[in-house]
């Protein structure tokens, strides 16, 4: 069985709680593919893409929250995702969810594990 591939983001202090950071993966094509919801003590990651308009979520560098930071908004027409699980529960993606990338701390470092090439 092949070993998963391991990426470290960063440090987990990094990211203010609640807070977000965005990050590519060696060799990505764009920038800021994936990014980190830090959401009162837990991590999660998920793919920079909306499910409905297929665009970043993003308008600017690590800004992935509404401004009271309690939901995930997309800056192009402004669904909105519960930050712990992803799921769209406003706009025209309703019941939809981001995609999701495994993640964990380990000594206080924001892992990933992408999925595999094969």
């Amino acid at each position: 069985m092949p070993q998963a591939v391991r990426h470290v983001v960063c440090r987990l202090d990094s990211i203010p709680d609640p807070g977000t950071r965005g990050f590519s993966l060696p060799g990505a094509q764009f920038p800021d593919e994936y990014f980190l919801v830090h959401w009162y003590g837990q991590v999660h990651a998920y793919r920079n893409v909306c499910p409905h308009a297929g665009r970043f979520l993003n308008w600017k560098p690590d800004s992935f929250l509404t401004r009271d930071h309690s939901l995930i908004i997309c800056a192009g027409h402004g669904a909105l995702f519960e930050p712990a699980s992803g799921l769209c529960v406003a706009g025209a993606c309703l019941g939809q969810g981001l995609t999701t990338l495994p993640v964990a701390v380990e000594d206080g470092e924001v892992v990933v594990y992408p999925p595999s090439a094969d």
